[in-house]
Formats: structure tokens, C-alpha cells, sequence
């Protein structure tokens, strides 16, 4: 455990340009902040009315009401730093995870737009490295990885309020170590509800009958001097390896919620007919392009933004890295539809690929076969 310490301490200094240029940003986060218009005293926020979320492993999200109840809470979150081993293809290829709560990604939390959001966040002594936590969604101070760096065996706790509507990615960033640290998985999302839930950018409600959080993950995992993927004892153990793969820009695996196969098969997501369905995806790290083969994004919010207008009936929409959207559809036919990043070598041959598996009647209108195939 001493070595293991001793060798993550070291890679702190390893991103030197990094740290030259998060270092005085953090320093500056601890001096005085500069007067600005204060609208809620913490005897304010006092209060409010409080309540806890469990959260759950995506592709699923825990149970939340689309409209606002009420005024504004604090919503109070717990997320758990693991690292772990975790098994990212069909060929047994391992790696040494950074995950929030166990999972890649992490969970996604779901709150409405002027709610604080206070997170406990845990590294378990068990773990060998810092952590924190960098919301997208939050204002100020590294998006709170300048006041959530937490060695193991710590546990910090952050409040935020949540001002801006829509999906962001929160991820960890230590300095020195982001990319490693985000790219080994340690990466999700947060909702931003309005309070008056989604539109359509007419004026009209929309309502969703089931969500699905799809987290798209680049892996880089070295390779010996045959190809075959290497593996290591700890995280640590595999970072020079790790990053001179990560510094080629060609990720050796691209996939949904973690593994190939993750989200097809046994685990496809599923569906029926007529129902309406919001797909959040993230990446926090590179670009995609999400596209639901046999189906279309009816309302696309493709930076995830609930406050500007949607895109309508989009075939493929664009999510920058470091960003969060979102797109909404009605099932109209049965089937499997591929879900998939429309680069399709990264979905068909690197793994960046879901199922849904939807049930129903099938509307000849719609589609037929008006000639089987023949010879």
C-alpha cells in the first residue's frame, strides 16, 4: 500500500502542465472571493426542505418527478469512489477502473433548475488515489474540484446550486491526472430539470414514460509486443503504459455504459410501442455522434440545454466532448433498434453500440415487405 501511494503521489507531478495551470487556479479558489450579489444566506438555505436520493446504476435513473413540487431543496446525494477491475469486452480484456458508486459511468442525478444539490463524496481508505469532483453543472471553483479533493480515507461534502437547466457531464479532475482519471471511467451525468419540466419550443408539455442514461467511454488499454492487451496489478501499476496510449488519440475500446455489450443482448434496453422515451448520453471525453437506427430524435437537445429550442425529427445529432444532451422519442414499431455513435467503425468494430428491444403491433402504414426477397 506504501509503494502504491507513493507511486499515485508521483503521478500527480507527472502532468506538470496541467498542474502549472490548475495550480494557481485552485490557490485562487481559496482567497477571498470577490463581492457578488448574494440571493440566499445559509440561514436561508437552512430552511429549506430536504431530500435524499438514492441514486442507481445507469442505464437506468432513480425515480424523480418531471415538474417541480413545491419550492426549491436541497437534494442530498451520496457518491462513492471505487476503484476496481472491470472486464470491458468479450475477450476478457481488464482494466484497472476509477468509477463513482462502482459503475461506468457513474449515476446520473436528476434535480430542477434552482435546487441545491449537496453531495457527499467518499474515498474509501481502500482506494490508493485522490479524487474529486468537477460538476459542468455547478458555478465556480473548478466546478467544485478545487474544494472536493479527497485522499482515502477522506470524505468532503459539496453544495451547489443548480441554476442552469439541462444534462451536463460531472467527472473527476485531479490536478495533473484529469484525462487518466476520466478516461478510466470516472465520468457521468446530472439533469437540471426545468421547473415546469421539458417543452417542445411551441409552448407544448413534453413527458417522458421512461429514461435511459447511455455513457459513452473511450478506454485506452496498452498492448504488449504480440497485440494482446496488457494487464496490471493496480491503476498505478499501468499509468506510463496508459498514457502513452491515451497520447495517440486512438482509444482501443469505445462503448456504452462501460463494456461492449453492456446495453445489447440480455441487458438491451427496452420499450413498447407508443411509449415516450428521453435518452440522455454523455461523453466526457471525445465527440459522438448518437444515432437510433429504425428510429429519430423527435426533440434533440444536442449540448443538452432545456432552455433553447430543440432540434426536431433529427436522424444523427451531435454531442461535443465534455458535454451531456438528450433526445426524445416515440415508438412507433416493434423491434430491435440499434442505438449507435453513426462513426460506425467506433460502433461496430470498438464496441460504442445498445439494443432497444421494443414490443408491440406492427404498422404496415408505416413499413411492408412488398416483395420478399427472390431470386
Amino acid at each position: 500500500m506504501t509503494n502504491q501511494m507513493n507511486i499515485s503521489r508521483r503521478t500527480i507531478l507527472a502532468g506538470a502542465a496541467i498542474t502549472g495551470v490548475l495550480t494557481p487556479i485552485l490557490a485562487n479558489a481559496a482567497a477571498p472571493a470577490a463581492k457578488v450579489a448574494i440571493k440566499s444566506t445559509p440561514a436561508d438555505i437552512a430552511t429549506l426542505k430536504r431530500q435524499k436520493i438514492e441514486l442507481v446504476k445507469p442505464p437506468f435513473v432513480h425515480a424523480h418527478t418531471q415538474k417541480a413540487q413545491g419550492g426549491p431543496k436541497v437534494i442530498e446525494v451520496t457518491l462513492t469512489i471505487q476503484e476496481k477491475k472491470m472486464v470491458i469486452d468479450d475477450q476478457g480484456t481488464e482494466i484497472n477502473a476509477m468509477t463513482f458508486d462502482g459503475s461506468v459511468p457513474g449515476p446520473m442525478i436528476v434535480v430542477h433548475q434552482d435546487d441545491y444539490v449537496e453531495v457527499t463524496l467518499v474515498n474509501p481508505d481502500t482506494n490508493t488515489m485522490p479524487h474529486n469532483i468537477d460538476f459542468h453543472a455547478a458555478t465556480g471553483g473548478l466546478g467544485g474540484g478545487a474544494l472536493t479533493v479527497v485522499n482515502p480515507g477522506e470524505k468532503t461534502v459539496l453544495r451547489f446550486k443548480a441554476t442552469k437547466a439541462g444534462v451536463f457531464v460531472y467527472h473527476c479532475a485531479p490536478p495533473g491526472m484529469v484525462p487518466w482519471h476520466v478516461t478510466s471511467g470516472m465520468n457521468g451525468a446530472i439533469m437540471v430539470l426545468p421547473r415546469d419540466g421539458l417543452a417542445d419550443g411551441k409552448g407544448n408539455e413534453l413527458t417522458y414514460d421512461k429514461i435511459y442514461y447511455v455513457g459513452e467511454q473511450d478506454f485506452y488499454v496498452p498492448r504488449d509486443a504480440d497485440g494482446k492487451f496488457k494487464t496490471y496489478d493496480t491503476a498505478a501499476d499501468a499509468y506510463a503504459d496508459t498514457l502513452e496510449v491515451m497520447r495517440r488519440l486512438t482509444p482501443s475500446h469505445i462503448v456504452f455504459n462501460g463494456a461492449v455489450g453492456a446495453l445489447t443482448g440480455e441487458n438491451a434496453l427496452k420499450a413498447a410501442v407508443g411509449e415516450k422515451v428521453l435518452i440522455v448520453h454523455s461523453q466526457a471525453n471525445r465527440d459522438t455522434r448518437p444515432h437510433l437506427i429504425g428510429g429519430h430524435g423527435e426533440y434533440v437537445w444536442a449540448t443538452g440545454k432545456f432552455h433553447n429550442v430543440p432540434d426536431y425529427d433529427q436522424e444523427t445529432w451531435f454531442i461535443p466532448g465534455g458535454t451531456a444532451g438528450a433526445a426524445f422519442y416515440t415508438f412507433a414499431q416493434p423491434g430491435i433498434y440499434a442505438y449507435v455513435n453513426h462513426n460506425l467503425i467506433e460502433a461496430f468494430e470498438l464496441g460504442a453500440a445498445a439494443h432497444f428491444k421494443v414490443t408491440g403491433d406492427w404498422n404496415d402504414d408505416l413499413m411492408t415487405s412488398v416483395l420478399a426477397p427472390e431470386s
